[in-house]
Protein backbone atom coordinates (compact mmCIF):
# COMPACT_ATOMS: atom_id res chain seq x y z
CA UNK A 1 0.00 0.00 0.00
CA UNK A 2 1.40 3.66 -0.86
CA UNK A 3 3.08 5.35 1.80
CA UNK A 4 0.85 9.00 2.11
CA UNK A 5 2.76 9.95 5.34
CA UNK A 6 6.47 9.65 6.96
CA UNK A 7 7.48 11.04 9.75
CA UNK A 8 11.55 10.90 10.68
CA UNK A 9 13.15 11.72 13.45
CA UNK A 10 10.94 14.61 14.32
CA UNK A 11 11.68 16.79 17.14
CA UNK A 12 10.78 20.30 18.10
CA UNK A 13 11.95 22.81 20.29
CA UNK A 14 10.68 26.05 21.05
CA UNK A 15 12.32 28.80 22.88
CA UNK A 16 10.42 30.15 26.12
CA UNK A 17 12.65 33.20 27.73
CA UNK A 18 16.29 31.75 28.26
CA UNK A 19 15.41 27.97 28.47
CA UNK A 20 14.60 25.24 25.52
CA UNK A 21 11.07 23.67 25.87
CA UNK A 22 11.46 20.14 23.90
CA UNK A 23 7.79 19.54 22.89
CA UNK A 24 8.40 16.45 20.62
CA UNK A 25 11.67 14.15 20.28
CA UNK A 26 12.83 11.76 17.55
CA UNK A 27 8.83 10.86 16.78
CA UNK A 28 9.05 8.23 14.00
CA UNK A 29 5.71 6.87 11.85
CA UNK A 30 4.69 5.83 8.70
CA UNK A 31 0.82 6.23 7.66
CA UNK A 32 -0.33 4.37 4.54
CA UNK A 33 -3.21 5.26 2.25
CA UNK A 34 -6.40 4.48 3.43
CA UNK A 35 -5.34 4.30 7.21
CA UNK A 36 -7.15 5.75 9.81
CA UNK A 37 -4.79 6.53 12.75
CA UNK A 38 -5.48 8.41 16.15
CA UNK A 39 -3.15 10.48 18.12
CA UNK A 40 -3.74 10.26 22.29
CA UNK A 41 -2.41 11.64 24.97
CA UNK A 42 -2.42 13.82 27.85
CA UNK A 43 -2.69 17.43 27.33
CA UNK A 44 0.42 19.40 26.12
CA UNK A 45 1.83 16.09 25.31
CA UNK A 46 2.56 17.57 22.08
CA UNK A 47 -0.29 15.70 19.86
CA UNK A 48 -1.28 19.27 17.96
CA UNK A 49 2.29 20.09 17.29
CA UNK A 50 2.70 16.94 15.66
CA UNK A 51 -0.24 17.45 13.63
CA UNK A 52 1.02 20.76 12.65
CA UNK A 53 4.21 19.61 11.68
CA UNK A 54 2.98 16.94 9.60
CA UNK A 55 0.85 18.88 7.69
CA UNK A 56 3.31 21.50 7.12
CA UNK A 57 1.59 24.70 9.20
CA UNK A 58 4.79 24.60 10.92
CA UNK A 59 8.61 23.77 10.63
CA UNK A 60 10.43 21.11 12.81
CA UNK A 61 13.62 21.63 14.94
CA UNK A 62 15.05 18.48 13.43
CA UNK A 63 13.85 16.06 11.25
CA UNK A 64 11.63 15.20 7.76
CA UNK A 65 7.97 14.82 6.94
CA UNK A 66 7.30 13.34 3.59
CA UNK A 67 3.68 13.92 1.96
CA UNK A 68 2.52 12.78 -0.41
CA UNK A 69 5.88 11.56 -1.18
CA UNK A 70 7.35 15.17 -1.26
CA UNK A 71 9.68 16.18 1.73
CA UNK A 72 8.03 19.17 2.45
CA UNK A 73 10.93 20.70 4.65
CA UNK A 74 13.20 22.11 1.59
CA UNK A 75 9.76 23.52 0.27
CA UNK A 76 8.78 27.34 0.22
CA UNK A 77 5.47 28.80 1.92
CA UNK A 78 3.81 29.11 -1.33
CA UNK A 79 4.81 25.27 -2.24
CA UNK A 80 3.61 23.99 1.34
CA UNK A 81 0.55 25.64 0.48
CA UNK A 82 0.07 24.60 -3.15
CA UNK A 83 0.36 21.05 -1.48
CA UNK A 84 -1.81 20.86 1.13
CA UNK A 85 -4.33 22.82 -1.28
CA UNK A 86 -3.89 19.34 -3.49
CA UNK A 87 -3.34 16.60 -1.49
CA UNK A 88 -4.85 17.67 2.32
CA UNK A 89 -8.04 18.48 4.45
CA UNK A 90 -8.03 19.82 7.79
CA UNK A 91 -10.64 19.68 10.24
CA UNK A 92 -10.04 22.10 13.64
CA UNK A 93 -11.73 21.98 16.89
CA UNK A 94 -13.11 25.72 16.65
CA UNK A 95 -14.13 24.97 12.63
CA UNK A 96 -12.03 28.13 11.18
CA UNK A 97 -14.83 29.19 9.13
CA UNK A 98 -14.98 32.48 7.53
CA UNK A 99 -17.53 34.25 9.71
CA UNK A 100 -18.11 36.61 6.36
CA UNK A 101 -18.92 34.04 4.26
CA UNK A 102 -21.50 31.62 3.52
CA UNK A 103 -21.65 27.76 4.46
CA UNK A 104 -21.49 27.50 0.56
CA UNK A 105 -18.93 29.88 0.09
CA UNK A 106 -16.33 28.69 2.78
CA UNK A 107 -17.10 25.08 1.09
CA UNK A 108 -16.04 26.34 -2.15
CA UNK A 109 -12.43 27.72 -0.84
CA UNK A 110 -10.41 24.55 -1.38
CA UNK A 111 -11.38 24.37 -4.96
CA UNK A 112 -11.52 28.27 -5.84
CA UNK A 113 -7.88 28.14 -4.65
CA UNK A 114 -7.21 25.31 -7.08
CA UNK A 115 -9.09 26.84 -9.94
CA UNK A 116 -11.72 24.16 -10.00
CA UNK A 117 -14.65 25.16 -12.59
CA UNK A 118 -18.12 24.25 -11.12
CA UNK A 119 -16.88 24.26 -7.94
CA UNK A 120 -20.53 25.45 -6.80
CA UNK A 121 -22.61 22.02 -7.85
CA UNK A 122 -19.96 20.12 -5.95
CA UNK A 123 -20.10 21.70 -2.96
CA UNK A 124 -24.10 22.16 -2.72
CA UNK A 125 -23.92 18.23 -3.41
CA UNK A 126 -21.28 18.20 -0.51
CA UNK A 127 -23.56 19.98 1.62
CA UNK A 128 -26.23 18.19 0.86
CA UNK A 129 -24.54 14.78 2.06
CA UNK A 130 -23.85 16.47 5.31
CA UNK A 131 -27.19 17.77 6.10
CA UNK A 132 -27.22 21.21 5.19
CA UNK A 133 -28.63 21.48 2.24
CA UNK A 134 -31.12 24.35 3.52
CA UNK A 135 -28.71 26.08 5.36
CA UNK A 136 -26.20 26.59 2.01
CA UNK A 137 -26.72 30.44 2.57
CA UNK A 138 -26.44 30.84 5.90
CA UNK A 139 -23.21 32.41 7.52
CA UNK A 140 -21.66 30.62 10.61
CA UNK A 141 -23.27 33.47 12.83
CA UNK A 142 -26.58 31.67 12.24
CA UNK A 143 -25.25 28.24 12.83
CA UNK A 144 -25.21 25.94 15.76
CA UNK A 145 -21.31 24.65 16.28
CA UNK A 146 -23.02 20.74 15.27
CA UNK A 147 -23.31 22.73 12.16
CA UNK A 148 -20.69 24.89 11.50
CA UNK A 149 -18.40 21.33 12.32
CA UNK A 150 -20.73 19.86 9.27
CA UNK A 151 -19.54 22.85 6.87
CA UNK A 152 -15.80 22.29 8.07
CA UNK A 153 -16.30 18.56 7.35
CA UNK A 154 -17.86 19.54 3.84
CA UNK A 155 -15.10 22.38 3.35
CA UNK A 156 -12.43 19.36 4.28
CA UNK A 157 -13.31 16.84 1.68
CA UNK A 158 -14.54 19.51 -1.28
CA UNK A 159 -11.28 18.63 -3.41
CA UNK A 160 -11.08 15.10 -2.16
CA UNK A 161 -7.98 15.18 -0.64
CA UNK A 162 -5.79 12.20 0.06
CA UNK A 163 -5.29 12.37 3.77
CA UNK A 164 -7.46 14.50 6.06
CA UNK A 165 -6.15 16.20 9.36
CA UNK A 166 -8.77 16.45 12.18
CA UNK A 167 -7.64 18.15 15.59
CA UNK A 168 -10.02 17.22 18.36
CA UNK A 169 -13.35 17.33 15.89
CA UNK A 170 -15.17 16.89 18.18
CA UNK A 171 -13.83 18.58 21.42
CA UNK A 172 -15.96 21.51 21.19
CA UNK A 173 -19.32 19.60 20.79
CA UNK A 174 -22.33 18.05 23.74
CA UNK A 175 -22.13 14.31 23.17
CA UNK A 176 -24.61 13.88 21.21
CA UNK A 177 -23.53 16.42 18.56
CA UNK A 178 -20.19 14.36 18.57
CA UNK A 179 -20.74 11.34 17.95
CA UNK A 180 -22.95 12.53 14.51
CA UNK A 181 -20.34 14.71 13.92
CA UNK A 182 -17.59 11.57 14.04
CA UNK A 183 -20.18 9.24 12.55
CA UNK A 184 -20.16 11.64 9.84
CA UNK A 185 -16.80 11.25 9.69
CA UNK A 186 -15.94 8.40 9.07
CA UNK A 187 -18.62 7.87 6.66
CA UNK A 188 -17.63 10.57 4.42
CA UNK A 189 -14.10 8.92 4.83
CA UNK A 190 -14.69 5.67 3.70
CA UNK A 191 -16.90 6.77 0.90
CA UNK A 192 -13.91 8.72 -0.46
CA UNK A 193 -11.06 6.83 0.23
CA UNK A 194 -9.36 9.51 2.12
CA UNK A 195 -6.52 9.02 4.92
CA UNK A 196 -7.46 10.27 8.25
CA UNK A 197 -5.14 11.58 10.88
CA UNK A 198 -6.99 12.46 14.09
CA UNK A 199 -5.52 14.00 17.46
CA UNK A 200 -8.34 13.30 20.35
CA UNK A 201 -8.47 13.22 23.71
CA UNK A 202 -11.84 11.04 23.38
CA UNK A 203 -10.58 7.42 23.98
CA UNK A 204 -13.80 6.07 22.16
CA UNK A 205 -13.28 7.73 19.56
CA UNK A 206 -9.81 6.70 19.28
CA UNK A 207 -11.03 3.38 19.86
CA UNK A 208 -12.43 3.29 16.39
CA UNK A 209 -9.91 4.30 14.36
CA UNK A 210 -7.70 0.99 12.78
CA UNK A 211 -4.52 2.31 14.91
CA UNK A 212 -3.71 4.48 17.83
CA UNK A 213 -0.44 6.21 18.59
CA UNK A 214 -0.14 7.57 22.32
CA UNK A 215 2.38 10.67 23.13
CA UNK A 216 3.40 11.20 26.18
CA UNK A 217 6.26 13.54 27.29
CA UNK A 218 6.78 14.16 23.53
CA UNK A 219 7.60 10.99 22.49
CA UNK A 220 5.64 8.00 21.09
CA UNK A 221 5.34 5.59 23.77
CA UNK A 222 2.93 3.42 21.85
CA UNK A 223 1.64 2.46 18.82
CA UNK A 224 -0.97 -0.19 17.77
CA UNK A 225 -3.04 -1.39 15.12
CA UNK A 226 -6.50 -1.91 16.21
CA UNK A 227 -8.42 -4.80 14.45
CA UNK A 228 -11.68 -2.49 14.54
CA UNK A 229 -13.42 -1.58 11.75
CA UNK A 230 -16.13 1.89 12.10
CA UNK A 231 -19.58 1.60 11.50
Amino acid sequence: MDKILEVKDLSKIYKSGSRDLEVLRNINFTVHQGDIVSIVGPSGSGKTTLLGLCAGLDAPSSGEVILHNQSIGGLSENDKAQLRNKYVGFVFQNFQLIPTLTAIENVMIPLELLGVKNAQSQCESLLDRVGLGDRMTHYPSQLSGGEQQRVSIARAFSNNPKILFADEPTGNLDDETGMKIEHLLFELNKEQGTTLVVVTHDLELANKTNRTIRLKGGQIILDQVQNVVNS
